[in-house]
């Protein structure tokens, strides 16, 4: 008995699945928690088989029909429709869209949060539209440089050598995992115009850094957390973002030791930062007021976040520094330049800077390197900032290149305008 609308409409679900047979091996599954699925069911080779055609009422009963004796017209030709239909599946898992996003989650895990919203983001807006559905086995280096040109052309050359790198990353996981032969990015090394090194501004003239650390001390913040924010940023030296979102439990003041765990940090490893006393002396005052749980620098908005990433920019402009004379990350370039001037070990200085060498397994157990001298170096340096703030002579203590330690006299009294 050939099924119709209303007898569809008045069968009821059961405890258990249901067919209603429509002739031609075309039948309507009704499952126990309402839906209604077309399936037809046929012998290829001398197998049983059945293919889904829809959900009822999404695919009506005409429209099941007609799907119906397409499909038989395709089997009396020797063709079978779900092996065809598979590889649609597989065409459409293997498109440059599809391949990076499995990339994407395979990598994810090892990124830190931001870095992993910035690199979707970069391929949603730079790649996905233009080559998101090619078959990763047919893209081509001119595909990829349609893109990389179109990024260029709106002024980002740094973007497009980046989406570069990505695409080309993706594609050497498309050929590990064999839906391509090669890497046709390979093809574009010096396609684009190579970019101009830029460096984040900072002042690196004791004279300067003395008037920066005394502007930095009369700063006046409607919330405490971004004022001690900005005090404690030149005597730590850590990346913007692993300052902002400190949290307590990474900080022992006892120990005068600050310890980011590896999903905090750039390079994926753990970074030991010895605290100062100047430093441990802000922590312990700002305890009182965010501690002893949670977020360091809480936002003024909500607790619940950390203090924006223009947050130490935008207190420096208040101060009346610009962009191309000082930034939040430019105190790691200030503290670089004249830790090594002053004759510090420079393997200490990279060390504390969290500047990791390729080599994974040593940069993993090596964190805690030199760490005797990086404390006395993160004093004497704490030391050197008040000396400049105060205009006062100090003594630094450097461990040089040499085996020996050495002393560099340092007359801040001169850094006085």
């Amino acid at each position: 008995m050939l099924i119709n609308d209303t007898r569809i409409r008045n069968t009821k679900p059961a405890g258990k699945p249901r067919k209603l047979f429509d002739g031609g091996g075309l039948f309507l599954l009704l499952q126990p928690n309402g839906s209604r699925w077309w399936r037809l069911k046929y012998r290829f080779d001398g197998r049983e088989k059945t293919l889904s055609l829809g959900v009822y009422p999404e695919v009506s009963l005409k429209q099941a029909r007609e799907r119906r004796e397409a499909l038989r017209r395709m089997i009396a030709d020797g063709v079978d429709p779900s092996a065809i239909r598979k590889s649609e599946k597989r065409a459409r898992t293997n498109t440059f869209e599809a391949v990076a996003r499995e990339w994407y989650e395979q990598r994810v895990p090892n990124w830190t949060q931001e870095y992993a919203k910035l690199l979707l983001r970069r391929l949603e807006r730079n790649l996905f539209p233009w080559i998101g559905s090619k078959p990763v086995a047919k893209l081509t280096a001119a595909d990829v440089l349609d893109c990389l040109q179109r990024i260029q052309k709106r002024g980002a050359l740094e973007t497009a050598h980046r989406a570069r790198g990505t695409c080309g990353e993706v594609m050497r996981y498309a050929v590990a995992t064999r839906r391509a032969e090669r890497d046709p990015v390979a093809d574009l090394r010096g396609a684009l115009p190579p970019t101009k090194p830029t460096h984040f501004a900072s002042i690196k003239d004791p004279v300067k850094v003395g008037e920066l650390m005394r502007a930095i001390a009369g700063y006046d913040a409607k919330a405490e957390a971004v004022r001690a924010a900005l005090r404690l940023a030149p005597y730590v030296f850590v990346r913007p973002t692993e300052l902002r979102k400190a949290d307590w439990s990474e900080f022992n003041l006892e120990a005068a030791e600050w310890r980011l765990p590896p999903e905090r940090t750039k390079m994926g490893f753990p970074h030991i930062v010895p605290l100062s006393r100047q430093a441990v002396q802000i922590l312990r005052e700002l305890c009182v007021i965010t501690g002893p749980h949670g977020l360091v620098f809480p936002s003024i908005r909500t607790g619940a976040r950390a203090i924006s990433n223009n947050t130490i920019n935008a207190a420096l402009r208040k101060l009346g520094y610009t962009r191309e004379e000082m930034t939040g990350h430019g105190f790691r370039s200030m503290a670089s330049t004249i830790l090594n001037e002053q004759g510090w070990h420079p393997d200490a200085i990279e060390r504390q800077l969290a500047h990791i060498e390729q080599n994974d397994v040593r940069a993993a157990y090596n964190y805690a390197e030199y760490l005797p001298i990086r404390r006395r170096m993160m004093q004497s340096w704490s030391d050197y900032l008040d000396a400049l703030r105060d205009g006062r002579q100090v003594q630094v203590h450097a461990i040089g290149r040499a085996v020996h330690a050495k002393e560099v006299s340092v007359d801040a009294s001169l850094s006085v305008p």
